[in-house]
């Protein structure tokens, strides 16, 4: 073959593996440039839920959950026989190192375990434990089952997805590589009924939050909301809700290092009710 063959050889390969570029482009195979999928929060140690679905079940925890259920007069103390059901599962929530759009920041991180709790009567309540100083506690008791329901909806509809919650509008989410999905009417109405991605979601949290994120002018002032700038017991900062009606409450560091969920009880609205035993009740106040 001769030199002119070779060249006008390698112009029509040239030609060739253009024209299969442009078709695959246009039939949409060409491949996307996307930033890698956020990692997986760190879970807590199977230890450290075993301890804590024992500090649920505790005989002082049912006698603080029969006050609760017996709060507003439904029922009694001594009717109301809570019990403990399902398993113990691990609440994680929009992280500020993804909203500051932070390299390899997870999307959510870890906060605290929960455990459904119901009543004779059929109502439910959520536990909350955390790690404190010397083991996993219970350190709040929030009316209805958030927590442990959608980590259930979670697995059914993105399996192997994580579900975190965002508690600024009170939205919980699954996501899994780059797909995020809604699993309550606030996510819906954020990110729409098919869900988004996880670069859109990126964008969206950090216009809505990125200018409240700790040590900006914002949490300097002291504002409601965004992302509050300290957490009781000196964690890393806990998500609040803009306009909601605030209580604080004694937080003690979550396993992963993030302030335990007592200090986020309030997202959405809350009541704090002491009822003794070292446990802060809450009562959530649905969006309406």
């Amino acid at each position: 073959m001769t030199h002119h063959d070779h060249s006008r050889s390698r112009r029509s390969a040239a030609r060739a593996a253009a024209a299969g570029a442009l078709t695959a482009a246009l039939l949409g195979l060409a491949p996307l440039a996307h930033a890698a999928p956020p990692p997986l929060p760190a879970p807590p140690p199977a230890a450290g839920v075993a301890e804590a679905h024992d500090a649920a079940t505790a005989p002082a925890t049912l006698t603080t959950l029969s006050r609760f259920f017996a709060r507003d007069g439904a029922l009694t103390t001594a009717h109301a026989r809570p019990r403990i059901e399902g398993a113990t599962v691990p609440v994680y929530t929009l992280a500020p190192e993804f909203v500051a759009g932070r390299d390899g920041a997870a999307i959510a991180s870890f906060d605290f375990l929960a455990s459904a709790a119901v009543a004779a009567d059929g109502q439910k309540a959520s536990v909350w434990t955390a790690r404190t100083g010397d083991g996993w506690k219970v350190v709040n008791i929030a009316t209805g089952d958030d927590e442990t329901r959608y980590a259930a909806e979670g697995a059914r509809t993105l399996e192997g997805g994580t579900v975190f919650r965002e508690p600024q509008i009170n939205a919980w989410y699954v996501q899994r590589g780059e797909k995020i999905l809604p699993l309550d009417e606030d996510a819906v109405r954020a990110i729409g009924k098919q869900g988004t991605t996880v670069d859109a979601y990126r964008t969206r949290v950090h216009q809505a939050y990125g200018d409240k994120l700790p040590g900006s002018s914002y949490a300097k002032k002291g504002t409601a909301g965004g992302f509050e700038e300290s957490a009781p017991n000196g964690g890393s900062p806990a998500a609040g809700e803009a306009g909601a009606d605030r209580t604080a409450t004694a937080a003690p560091r979550g396993d992963a290092g993030s302030p335990a969920a007592a200090s986020l009880a309030t997202a959405g609205g809350a009541t704090a009710l002491a009822l003794g035993l070292g446990t802060v009740a809450v009562r959530r106040l649905r969006r309406r």
